[in-house]
């Protein structure tokens, strides 16, 4: 090559790598993260957020907690509570610690509502990572295994609405039937049942309730079919009132099995909301042949119609997402 054009070249190369160059969109693929985790919720205190989430299989002694400021890079913390050790009571079973659900209140505390041994406890702590201790003075369930004896007594949900006011979901069904969804207001305390639960169980309902609110709507939202299975899927239910009567929403089921076998079983979600968008956090099961089912974390885009209408979900993950 002759001198003159090997120093074109390589002022054009100097060039072209000092000139400003449009960053590429934030990409976060699926699954989420390394390792098996399950039936995850979300909250955000400044820019970081925090995912807890079931460990697999089927649960362990604690929760598993992540904090991300970008959704690529997770930090594992270890809570004080809750534990299988420390929320165990005379009518326990032998269920392990899941399912958390977290709410920061209107008195600036955290709430979480987690299930262990087939009953609701309630935690309460001034920030997402803790101290968490349990929100009864006497150490005892929220809601224990006996007290609404046809519902399989896990799966809590903590919807606030516009005003403040907060409501509990919660329950499944057993032998994979049977799912029902109770509803209950809750005092300001955010342990106290103001009135007595209610069964709002929409139709097709078999565990896992997520509430939010769009378009001055209530959408209630939860998981249909085995979770042990390709039958798992989300869908939702829509009402004027958080206490309901609830309808079949237009489109649900939004998210289920993929025809390619990519994206199997998707359910017991988390909805959040970032720069106006709605995200959906959820867990997909990683096929194996072993007597359990391992899980992975998964994110998604949810978007409504022009009807108002959640639209089906395509699990590719996330493109452009905090920007």
């Amino acid at each position: 090559m002759k001198r003159s054009l090997r120093v074109i070249l390589i002022l054009a190369l100097i060039t072209a790598c000092a000139s400003p160059k449009k960053q590429p969109a934030c990409v976060i693929g699926n699954p989420l993260m390394d390792g098996y985790f399950a039936d995850p919720c979300i909250v955000k205190e400044g820019d970081t957020f925090y995912i807890y989430a079931t460990i697999d299989p089927w649960g362990g002694e604690e929760l598993a907690v992540f904090s991300t400021t970008d959704f690529s890079h997770f930090t594992r913390h270890h809570l004080s509570w809750p534990t299988k050790q420390q929320c165990t009571s005379a009518s326990s079973n032998n269920s392990m610690v899941w399912a958390p659900s977290v709410r920061k209140a209107p008195n600036g505390k955290y709430y979480m509502y987690v299930s262990v041994g087939s009953e609701i406890w309630v935690g309460i702590s001034d920030s997402p990572l803790g101290p968490w201790e349990n929100g009864k003075s006497d150490n005892t369930p929220l809601i224990a295994a006996g007290d609404f004896p046809k519902v399989h007594n896990i799966d809590a949900d903590c919807f606030i609405d516009d005003d403040g006011q907060a409501y509990l979901y919660w329950g499944s069904g057993f032998h994979w039937v049977n799912g029902i969804c109770m509803a209950v207001k809750l005092y300001p305390d955010m342990v106290s049942f103001s009135g007595e639960p209610l069964d709002v169980t929409p139709d097709h309902y078999f565990e896992a309730p997520n509430m939010i609110k769009r378009f001055g709507k209530y959408y209630l939202m939860f998981s249909d079919g085995k979770a042990i299975d390709a039958t798992y899927k989300i869908g939702y239910a829509v009402g004027d009132n958080p206490l309901g009567p609830f309808y079949d929403g237009a489109s649900s089921p939004i998210l289920e099995t993929t025809a390619d076998s990519i994206t199997v079983g998707p359910g017991h979600h988390a909805v959040f909301s970032e720069n106006g968008q709605d995200y959906l956090l959820y867990h997909r099961i990683f096929p194996q042949e072993e007597k359990y089912v391992l899980r992975q974390l998964c994110i998604d885009s949810l978007n409504f119609d022009e009807k108002h209408n959640i639209r089906k979900v395509n699990p590719q993950g996330v493109v452009g997402f905090l920007e």
